[in-house]
């Protein structure tokens, strides 16, 4: 840290050299867009080993270490909201949420209200940790907007580092009930492929060559055969963004009603359109972790939501 600044080490792979520099910054910071990289490179927050300043962002970049300093986020005065939260285990150190479709766990641009943040601030009357700073209170993980299930928040600085190890660690247990178009075959396997930012969609991910992105594997497993689809269980060994949705697109089946990665067809499509499921068909089913505090097992498991459930229903052989 420098100041209130953050500061990123990145090496900068072989695969780099003649990139335009800030390409070859977006290649190997998947977490930040083309465009901020570039307004960081112009501002003077890029530099090489000996310290010297790289201003220009269409420079050819070369195998090398660069640091690159990130501002403090101004702060985000996070209202206390109450809010409906179901809770599915819940101490003094730390609790774990059932989070709803549709609920954001952060506030962010377009979504400054209504969180999860804000509702665990009423809940928890303003005693969640500060390791997330006050954009992100308590937040140790997250899981996307329009996908339901088990997420934790911890309460102090000592739950949300131990359990931040454990994530780093690969130790967590998290499994998805995920409804995947067609039929995965072989029913049961494993998916080993790199993600990083999508190089014609900065908003998607993409499965990338390996070295260009971050590591991710996932088991799938099937669980039932449906018409046009199948209830599959995912266990994350990483946890990457959008990693079961660029997944299971990536062997050819997409979660069902993505509206990033997938489309469905006829007749799949139109029994969607019937009962308006425009999400995609994902449930953080399953969570288990070690307590960072006690060392007890933690082991929580989520009913799949009504309409998930429903549709499930509909699409029985």
């Amino acid at each position: 840290m420098l100041g209130d600044d953050e500061i990123l080490t990145v090496t900068l792979a072989d695969s780099a050299a003649g990139l335009r520099l800030d390409r070859a910054l977006a290649e190997a910071l998947p977490d930040l867009s083309r465009e901020r990289l570039k307004t960081l490179i112009k501002g003077g927050r890029v530099s090489d080993a000996s310290g010297a300043v790289l201003w220009d962002p269409s420079a050819k970049a070369a195998p090398a270490t660069l640091a690159v300093r990130l501002p403090a986020p101004a702060p985000a005065h996070n209202v206390a909201q109450d809010l409906d939260l179901v809770i599915s285990f819940e101490d003094e150190h730390l609790i774990v949420v059932d989070k709803p479709a549709g609920m954001v766990v952060h506030p962010a641009a377009g979504n400054l209200d209504g969180t999860m943040v804000n509702a665990l601030l009423h809940h928890c009357a303003g005693q969640l940790s500060g390791v997330g700073g006050v954009a992100r209170p308590g937040i140790v993980h997250r899981i996307d907007k329009d996908t339901s299930g088990l997420i934790v928040a911890a309460k102090h600085d000592k739950a949300h580092e131990g359990l931040a190890k454990q994530f780093a660690a690969h130790s967590i247990d998290r499994r998805y009930l995920a409804l995947a178009t067609g039929r995965p075959i072989p029913p049961n396997g494993t998916v080993n492929a790199a993600l990083g930012r999508s190089s014609t969609n900065r908003k998607k991910m993409a499965v990338v060559a390996e070295g260009r992105g971050k590591h991710a594997i996932t088991h799938y497993r099937t669980i039932e055969a449906l018409k046009n689809a199948t209830l599959v269980e995912c266990r994350l060994e990483t946890g990457r963004t959008h990693q079961v949705r660029v997944h299971m697109a990536h062997i050819g089946h997409p979660l069902v009603g993505d509206p990033v990665y997938g489309r469905a067809k006829k007749p799949l499509s139109d029994t969607l359109k019937a009962r308006n499921f425009t999400r995609q068909a994902l449930h953080a089913a399953h969570l288990g972790f070690i307590h960072p505090v006690t060392g007890n097992s933690i082991a929580l498991d989520s009913e799949l939501p009504a309409d998930m459930r429903e549709l499930i229903d509909e699409l029985r052989v």
